[in-house]
């Protein structure tokens, strides 16, 4: 570390200052959060924090800056930067006993991006955005500074996050990273002029209850019991697991004895110096349907790892992802487990005894019982770590071998009931939002409500509970909440009538009546056979459009056309629109289509819609009295009202 003399002066000066009280801290440790090449929130303090031995002074310099802490007796120190405008590089120094410098660190405006699979759909893997090997190949915005973190579930508030750091944005860096939260950064980076710090904190497939704290989530009378229930329990999210683990692993052994029973271990592919050579490859993760395999059995994937010199005889995390639907895992031709269940994430141990440097062989056995199988989560789930969270990726080509076993399956009893680990209430704040606090940030983005989408009604409550319940932890008022409206999904429908979606994109419309949220309606980018659209780009800019206009004061449209009032005349009903950009329109005039309107029935038909300047009147000749209106009332509605900046409403 190369240090000015004038920063040593600083620094001998604040310990001599402290030097009746402590000595400088020995064992300072910061979370995961702090890295080379990190952003800190511009304009507003900046907490940095750690741990330490007690008692200890910490001392953190930056740009000119010198802040100390004591250390607690629970080993915890915290300290606040002043505020700081748009800059860098810098260094960011911690001094106790040890120096640590964090280096290539900017100050600039941070966000956070969260929520179910269409946030954390990567570019490439199985995301595949539209354009996806152009979009990577131009992906060189260094001033774009990324921070994935890891699936993390936790009974209790968590106090660090599973990540490795920093990367600036790169073709390299990209590719696995969250396209909806690229393409809005990209758009920051691009309008804004100043560096653009992204934390990717998300989890496909996950419901709300489980991204808000047990202390907001305890008020709502449907889960009282329930959070209650599991603040009663004193240990981590496994032990938690181990009934539902237990039931998993039970299947999978009935399962493995059977396929032992028939001669499925006799070849010797889970041995390390079994020769695979002639096995086809699959590039992993993916579902082997998707790759051209049509199977329904045993399918053996082998994989050889070089692993470094430092690594040799330590504990290791092989992690493996859900596996569809049961699997049985060998590393260096030693058992290491099995799981009989496709929700599970495969976390196996694997023992200092096997790990060596060089090759290390890890084989897998999938047995798939219908429908599609494969290892089929992410690709950074696919890894082996060690207990500082050093981590080589496994995902990409795999050596397979189908199995064709003489598999009845009525032999073996039915697949328990395991409900998604990750869904339970509070465990991914506990374990992927709370170890983000304090961390200074501007705002969040969030996709998600696909998995909520059959209980409406209780999430215009849940939404608003969690955006409420963010803003609380952070301590930094209402932070700007930007959020996407469910994409169109699933085939049009003939006729209208009630829709659990058209009810789930309602319950996220009214959480607009929040200060400082913004809404990405995103009705007209979806795709009918394709819960993940391609079209992420897009999704992204009008993101960034509302932060542009919501948030850093930027003459823009942000919003399509939102529903004001309505006025009923004789057998018309009038609506009037706010964010009309200067008119309502639609593409190319064609004629304006998505509206339904019912009488005191409730009945709702097919309505004529006219545009009137701000106003869209509708009507029908089958409802002489009209008293209710809906528009892009359905999962995947046909309708086109815009406003002239070519938002939808």
């Amino acid at each position: 570390m190369k240090t000015s003399i004038f920063l040593l002066l600083s620094v001998l000066i604040v310990f001599s200052a402290c030097s009746f009280f402590a000595e400088p801290a020995s064992d300072v440790a910061l979370p995961a959060l702090f890295s080379d090449n990190m952003v800190l929130q511009r304009n507003m303090p900046v907490p940095v924090w750690g741990t330490a031995a007690p008692g200890g002074v910490v001392v953190v310099t930056i740009n000119g800056q010198t802040k100390k802490a004591v250390v607690q007796k629970d080993g915890r120190w915290k300290t606040t930067l002043n505020k700081m405008s748009a800059g860098g590089p810098y260094e960011l120094v911690i001094i106790g006993k040890d120096t640590t410098t964090f280096s290539n660190v900017m100050v600039g405006e941070v966000w956070l991006a969260s929520g179910q699979s269409n946030m954390e759909m990567p570019l490439a893997d199985g995301g595949k955005v539209k354009n996806y090997k152009q979009e990577i190949a131009a992906a060189n915005y260094p001033n774009l500074r990324l921070i994935q973190v890891e699936h993390t579930m936790a009974m209790t508030p968590g106090s660090d996050v599973r990540a490795t750091g920093w990367n600036e944005c790169s073709p390299a860096t990209i590719p696995d990273f969250s396209a909806t939260a690229y393409f809005f950064g990209r758009n920051l980076v691009k309008e804004l002029n100043v560096p653009i710090g992204l934390i990717h904190s998300s989890w496909g497939g996950t419901v709300v209850e489980a991204w808000t704290s047990a202390a907001s989530l305890k008020q709502h009378p449907d889960f009282t019991d329930i959070v209650q229930q599991m603040q009663s329990i004193d240990f981590d999210n496994r032990d938690f697991m181990a009934p539902y683990l237990d039931k998993a692993e039970k299947w999978a052994g009935a399962a493995e004895q059977y396929i032992a029973s028939l001669g499925g271990y006799d070849h010797g592919r889970q041995n390390a110096e079994f020769n695979d050579s002639a096995w086809p490859t699959m590039k992993l993760p993916t579902l082997w349907e998707t790759a051209g395999l049509d199977v329904d059995g045993v399918v053996w994937f082998r994989k050889a790892v070089d692993l470094p010199a430092a690594w040799a005889g330590q504990k290791l995390t092989l992690s493996l992802g859900p596996i569809n639907d049961c699997d049985v895992t060998w590393f260096n031709g030693v058992k290491l487990g099995s799981t009989g269940h496709p929700t599970v994430p495969r976390f196996y141990d694997v023992p200092d005894s096997l790990v060596k440097a060089g090759r290390n062989v890890i084989a897998v056995q999938v047995l798939d019982i219908g429908n599609v199988g494969g290892l089929y989560g992410t690709a950074r789930e696919l890894n082996l770590s060690t207990a500082a969270h050093d981590s080589i990726s496994l995902a990409g080509i795999w050596r397979y071998k189908t199995d064709p076993l003489p598999l009845d399956m009525s032999k073996l009893p039915p697949l328990p009931d395991i409900p998604s680990s990750a869904n339970f209430p509070t465990v991914l704040f506990n374990g992927m939002i709370s170890p983000l606090l304090p961390y200074g940030i501007r705002g969040a983005i969030w996709y998600q409500g696909e998995s909520n989408a059959g209980r409406a009604y209780q999430y215009r409550d849940l939404f608003k509970m969690l955006i409420r319940d963010w803003r609380s932890h952070w301590g930094e008022g209402d932070f700007p909440f930007l959020f996407v409206q469910l994409a169109n999904f699933m085939q049009p429908k003939p006729l209208p009538g009630d829709d659990a979606w058209a009810e789930l994109r309602e319950a996220q419309l009214m959480a607009l009546s929040l200060p400082n949220t913004g809404m990405a309606v995103a009705i007209d980018i979806g795709d009918a056979n394709d819960i993940h659209p391609k079209n992420k780009q897009e999704v992204g800019r009008r993101l960034a459009l509302n932060a542009l206009g919501l948030v850093y004061g930027r003459d823009v449209e942000y919003s399509g056309p939102i529903y004001k009032s309505m006025r009923i005349e004789g057998n018309k009903i009038r609506l009037a629109f706010e964010h009309t950009d200067g008119g309502l329109t639609t593409p190319n005039n064609d004629k304006l289509t998505g509206f339904a309107v019912a009488g005191e029935d409730s009945i709702f038909t097919w309505a004529e819609a006219d545009i009137d300047g701000d106003t869209v009147v509708v009507s029908s000749p089958y409802v002489a009295n009209p008293v209710a209106v809906r528009y892009a009332w359905a999962a995947n509605p046909v309708c086109n009202l815009y406003n002239k900046a070519g938002l939808p409403a």
